[in-house]
């Protein structure tokens, strides 16, 4: 099985970089990485969450020979989504599974929305601290946060402007959805909303920590991951 993993706003890969040695053997992990950084940094970020399930899904073609599941922490999960989406409407493959993390349902409105994007840079770093998932590092070098901020804020404006459409039937995919306690992001009961997005609908796993609440839960939330997919 193949899974491929989406990462948050401002991110990279490395957000899963521990993951692939909780992993199943016989599982390979595919970790997409959105344009603007890693190896990708010489190209635009994309200005929104459906240019970057398009990118995802021309990315993944080749992929899509073996079973596969799509896992996406945040904007990652709303790319997920989308992706998934994606797959149905052009006819091509389905995952077995989808993995949504730390992110409004579509339904959600624009009071569930947070809007981060055009925050002063005094106040953008301080709501960075508050959510977590940013170095130190980053917020206090000036040439890092010069590179860091164009990138985070095009990813924020993607997120907050993500209006999927509510008109769809929900998805044929085993659907699991995870976050934390403590998220100050989003609420379990906004994350329990995802119930009526899918016709096989496998649960709320809540994990101690807030928005990045994995970090300190590797080999439980990967653990929890293959439960889920292998229970399909």
């Amino acid at each position: 099985m193949r899974l491929f993993l989406l990462h948050h706003a401002g991110g990279s890969h490395l957000a899963y970089r521990e993951w692939a040695e909780h992993l199943p053997a016989d599982w390979e992990i595919c970790l997409i990485e959105a344009p603007g950084r890693g190896r990708l940094h010489r190209l635009p970020p994309h200005p929104a969450v459906d240019d970057l399930a398009r990118w995802a899904a021309d990315a993944v073609e080749p992929l899509l020979d073996r079973p596969f599941g799509i896992f996406g922490h945040s904007l990652g999960a709303m790319a997920a989504y989308e992706l998934t989406r994606l797959l149905q409407a052009e006819g091509r493959a389905l995952p077995r599974w989808l993995g949504i993390s730390a992110v409004r349902p579509p339904h959600a409105g624009r009071e569930a929305v947070h809007r981060r994007s055009h925050l002063p840079v005094g106040e953008l770093k301080e709501e960075l601290e508050r959510i977590g998932g940013t170095t130190r590092e980053v917020l206090d070098e000036p040439s890092l946060w010069e590179l860091f901020e164009p990138l985070l804020r095009n990813d924020f404006a993607a997120a907050e402007q993500w209006r999927p459409d509510t008109g769809l039937p929900p998805l044929p995919v085993p659907l699991s959805v995870y976050g934390g306690e403590d998220d100050p992001a989003v609420s379990a009961e906004s994350l329990a909303g995802w119930e009526r997005w899918t016709t096989r609908w496998l649960g709320l796993r809540l994990f101690p920590g807030g928005h990045f609440y994995f970090q300190q839960a590797v080999p439980e939330m990967v653990g929890r991951i293959v439960a889920d997919a292998r229970a399909v």
